[in-house]
């Protein structure tokens, strides 16, 4: 893929700091995502949690199915804002959640037979009101592809999922999806390793399902990827379990679209040369800080 030249960019004319954004490149990534879902017969959700620029909300939703949520104000910008279907997932939800949940979302994911039975009753009574409603359960493969343990769902003692020796199979009527996110800007290979230990671990409850949520982290526009080979495993898995295939990539909406502009407002000294800048790592870079990501610098090497 093209990623955009922003060494052409007058930084002179924009405000500090601010994110720019090339809409040409995110409408070329879109395109790619829509023709995975054309070829394969696959669903592609927006992951929010990723790229959630709304300005363009009526873009992707001309290349998109709908959206997906880790919770309930990513879900409510998802409904307001794309249009489409409304997915949602999170570690746990509260009372209040899901009551305003259940007035719009098609999609909840939940991720504990615990928290499936504790809201289930109320679940299923709305669900006669809205036949477009669904919901499903996160599940842990157990199998490990992530490099970083922090960035894992399937990390030892992770809280994301639920695992075989934990699924209560009498908990599953009103259940109508599995879900697994174990990816993290990674390639195709991976996938379809996990698709099998999903299959080996969890394929004798497949038959009951309608749909399957294969999740994020599928580096899909960036270059390189199998892409065929990713169109061919999503038809044989929805020809061997006859489900829907549901895909949700983040960052592959995005890549290679924008950069966060700055300004260097100081330089001061103390045993190294410092850069004050008028950004937060916090706010504008938070994955800096919290995980084992380095900002690549327009024009600068790495120390």
């Amino acid at each position: 893929m093209q990623f955009t030249d922003f060494g052409k960019l007058d930084l002179s004319r924009l405000p500090s700091p601010c994110f720019v954004v090339d809409e040409v490149a995110v409408e070329r990534n879109l395109r790619i995502l829509h023709g995975v879902a054309v070829a394969s017969g696959a669903k592609v959700l927006g992951a929010l949690k990723a790229f959630s620029m709304w300005s363009l909300g009526d873009l992707t939703q001309n290349y998109l199915n709908g959206t997906c949520a880790s919770g309930l104000h990513e879900a409510r910008l998802g409904y307001e804002e794309y249009g489409g279907e409304v997915h949602v997932f999170a570690a746990a939800f509260s009372q209040a959640d899901i009551d305003e949940l259940l007035t719009f979302a098609n999609h909840i994911v939940f991720n504990s037979c615990s928290q499936w039975l504790r809201f289930r009753e109320q679940c299923l009574a709305v669900q006669q009101q809205r036949p477009d409603l669904e919901f499903g359960l996160r599940i842990n493969p157990e199998h490990s592809e992530g490099a970083v343990p922090i960035y894992d769902p399937c990390s030892p003692g992770s809280r994301l999922g639920i695992t075989l020796s934990q699924l209560d199979e009498s908990a599953l009527a009103g259940i109508s999806g599995l879900h697994f996110h174990t990816l993290c800007e990674q390639g195709f290979e991976p996938l379809e390793r996990t698709v099998a230990a999903v299959e080996s671990k969890f394929g004798h409850i497949l038959p009951q399902m309608k749909w399957v949520n294969f999740g994020g982290g599928h580096h899909i526009t960036a270059d390189g990827y199998d892409i065929n080979g990713l169109v061919e495993l999503i038809q044989a898995f929805q020809s061997r379990h006859d489900v829907q295939v549901y895909l949700e990539p983040g960052e592959a909406m995005a890549i290679g679209t924008g950069i966060l502009s700055c300004e260097v407002l100081d330089i001061t000294w103390n045993k190294l040369n410092q850069a004050i800048l008028d950004t937060s790592a916090t706010c504008h870079m938070p994955d800096t800080l919290e995980m084992p990501y380095r900002p690549d610098i327009h024009g600068a090497g790495e120390a």
